[in-house]
């Protein structure tokens, strides 16, 4: 069944080219596809296209196939194999369990905005529960950064020996950059969280479609006002989640550069159970990074993902292109590859310990050379005179030094500001309505 289907069938080698995986991914999209036949459904009967008896037989009916979509057994929906993509199987179920009522569901819309408004709610659904997970591993980074606040750790710069940091601020520092990647996250659940439906082809309609009504059924902060740009915004809202994955995947990805780089022995700084470790297959005494190294090339290649969507809407004029079709092959298992990664991170970071009194070892005694020239300007000696006593004093093999270090200012050693990092991520992770559309998907499913 396909919902353009007239007298002529398209050759078959152009039909499967053309399906491709829709199907697959469709199933992710039934949930959603099924919601927004409700609200639509819901409107038609405001506008005189459907009657209210019409209306309540089709949501009744939608919300068992819903029911389905959620089902784990045998009764779990599916997109039979003559059926091209899932708003045929909906409408497909509909029309046979309720005849000439069931094909009235698709007036006043297109396949175009029947597609970007079930894309919209997985992408908002699933940056919901991707934020729930962000937030609980910087929890985590919070927590821990706390733990080992006291732990000395050597910093560098260019990968060479530099000053003295700490397992707190290096917790503290990617707990603060998950708080910046939500703010990304924000901004592309933003513009996802606007309703395209009534759009149709990208044109409008010259049905007197209520667009505000379906937007307020869905649970939608607004609408894409203009109905051309509803279908440029397609393309547009997968590139800007894409962009707000990616920024969390390089946060990851650098963490797990540090961790590889920390537990090898030339470092040793931490370790890890030898149950989170892997080992060799000829070398009896190694303990691979593995689990970060994996976290490191799949957050790398999700970072990938913004320039590759750029990239396939490259040069499209405005208006519907199957070209669209491809972008959820990629983009949608990001999300729970993302999930993945920073649940394994978790996993890790929960279970990593650290070896103390690092900075005592002689090798680390340059980093406390910047303790010394601030020791003689405090004394009333100029900061260049200072550092190049101390330089010389280096040179000379005179230089002594103390492992003692007193940092007060915000955001140092002695002065973490975990709670400031805290009280802005919460700000931030409050400002998601997340409740408003679960709210209006319980009325849509009459809970």
């Amino acid at each position: 069944m396909k919902l353009w289907a007239k007298n002529t069938a398209s050759l078959k080698e152009v039909e499967q080219f053309t399906v491709g995986k829709d199907r697959e991914f469709d199933l992710l999209l039934a949930p959603f596809d099924v919601l927004g036949n409700i609200a639509h459904a819901k409107m038609l009967a405001t506008i005189g296209l459907l009657t209210l008896d019409e209306a309540d037989q089709l949501t009744t009916e939608l919300r068992h196939i819903y029911a389905t979509t959620q089902a784990v057994d045998d009764t779990r929906f599916t997109i039979h194999s003559n059926i091209e993509d899932v708003h045929s199987q909906v409408e497909y179920l509909l029309t046979e369990k309720l005849g000439d009522t069931g094909k009235k569901i698709h007036s006043a819309r297109s396949r175009n905005d029947q597609v970007l408004v079930d894309v919209k709610l997985y992408l908002r659904s699933e940056l919901e529960k991707t934020v729930h997970s962000v937030y609980a591993f910087f929890e985590l980074l919070i927590k821990q950064s706390e733990k080992f606040k006291t732990h000395l750790l050597p910093g560098y710069t260019h990968l060479q020996l530099a000053m003295p940091s700490s397992f707190g601020l290096w917790f503290g520092a990617y707990a603060e950059s998950l708080a910046d990647d939500t703010v990304a996250l924000k901004a592309a659940f933003d513009v996802v969280n606007k309703n395209p439906l009534g759009s149709a082809a990208g044109y409008g309609s010259s049905f007197p479609v209520n667009r505000t009504l379906t937007t307020r059924l869905l649970g939608f902060a607004d609408l894409n006002y203009n109905v051309v740009y509803a279908q440029m915004g397609r393309g547009k809202a997968e590139r800007m989640v894409a962009a707000a994955l990616a920024n969390i995947a390089d946060t990851l990805s650098r963490l797990s550069m540090d961790a590889c780089l920390f537990l090898n022995q030339n470092f040793g700084f931490i370790s890890f159970p030898a149950e989170l470790t892997t080992g060799s297959s000829i070398m009896p005494h190694k303990k691979n990074p593995d689990v970060f190294e994996l976290i490191r090339s799949y957050c790398n290649r999700i970072k990938a993902l913004p320039n590759e969507i750029l990239m396939m809407t490259t040069n499209l004029p405005s208006g519907y292109h199957r070209d669209l079709q491809l972008l959820k092959e990629h983009l949608f298992p990001a999300f729970e590859t993302l999930r993945s990664c920073i649940d394994m991170a978790g996993l890790m970071l929960s279970n990593m310990e650290v070896k103390e009194n690092i900075l005592e070892d002689e090798r680390y005694q340059y980093l406390f050379s910047v303790e010394e020239v601030n020791k003689l300007v405090l004394q009333g000696t100029p900061f260049r005179d200072a550092y190049k006593k101390i330089g010389l004093d280096i040179e000379a093999g005179n230089y002594t030094y103390s492992t003692h270090v007193a940092h007060t200012h915000e955001g140092s050693i002695g002065n973490l500001c975990n709670d400031h990092i805290t009280a802005n991520m919460k700000k931030i992770i409050d400002s998601f309505p997340f409740s408003d559309y679960h709210q209006a998907f319980g009325h849509l499913l009459g809970k």
